[in-house]
């Protein structure tokens, strides 16, 4: 009998420790075909922070380094300075990447680091309790904004993608989301451009995924993904806002 699916070479045999419904796995599934098809995946260095992605390493089959909160961006551009020939990659959640460490992932793209970075924004702080964070909606209830988010009290939401979109150093900026397989075929196509865009030497690349926090949303993970449509793709359109191939 012939083998028709199988987990990714990318992937360690670990069982994953995602709540139910998360879609971290499905990501990180992403990931590693693509490290794997572009065959790096000896040759890459994964940084993950503090946060959900920090058990990253427990599932990425290649070399991974921790970073404190929100420093995942400084901690990739030393291992890349320092050997430039690997691939480079960090994964970050919102509550990490736009909040903590939002000088950070700016400054590395001002930089235009020739690293990739995948961002997981599910609009809350996932491990450490599902406190509000800077991605999260107006009117979304969270554990430090029992009432919902207001504009008057906290601003709008950022949007990360744009904003280092308009910087010179930032060379593919892309959001997508993986809530269907259409959707996930988009998604892989977008970061395996992220990794070609580190692979050609072009600069700083991200990739913005729209992700389910069920647990912290209160909600079953298909109703999270309903909400995730009709709620954070509104207000984070999926797109590609820069792409060096188009300049």
């Amino acid at each position: 009998m012939s083998i028709v699916y199988k987990r990714s070479e990318g992937l360690t045999d670990a069982i994953t420790n995602y709540c139910p419904g998360c879609t971290h796995g499905i990501v990180h599934k992403l990931v590693a075909e693509c490290l794997v098809e572009l065959g790096v995946l000896g040759d890459t260095v994964g940084v993950a922070p503090v946060g959900c992605s920090v058990t990253c390493y427990n599932f990425f089959n290649c070399d991974m380094h921790q970073a404190a909160h929100g420093r995942a961006p400084a901690v990739a551009t030393g291992i890349k300075r320092v050997q430039p020939d690997k691939v480079v990659f960090t994964y970050q959640g919102d509550g990490d990447l736009a909040s903590i460490g939002t000088n950070e992932i700016v400054h590395a793209a001002h930089r235009g680091e020739k690293i990739t970075t995948i961002f997981i924004n599910n609009a809350i702080y996932g491990m450490t309790g599902g406190q509000m964070a800077p991605t999260t909606l107006i009117g979304q209830k969270t554990t430090t904004s029992p009432f919902g988010r207001t504009e008057e009290h906290s601003g709008k939401p950022i949007k990360i993608s744009e904003m280092l979109a308009t910087i010179d150093g930032a060379k593919y900026v892309a959001r997508v989301t993986v809530d269907k397989p259409a959707n996930i075929a988009r998604a892989k196509k977008a970061i395996k451009k992220a990794f070609r865009t580190q692979l050609e030497g072009k600069g700083f690349a991200i990739v913005e995924v729209l992700s389910s926090c069920p647990t912290n949303w209160g909600l079953a993970p298909t109703e999270a993904l309903q909400w995730l449509r009709d709620n954070m793709i509104p207000y984070y359109p999926l797109g590609t806002f820069k792409d060096w191939e188009e300049e």
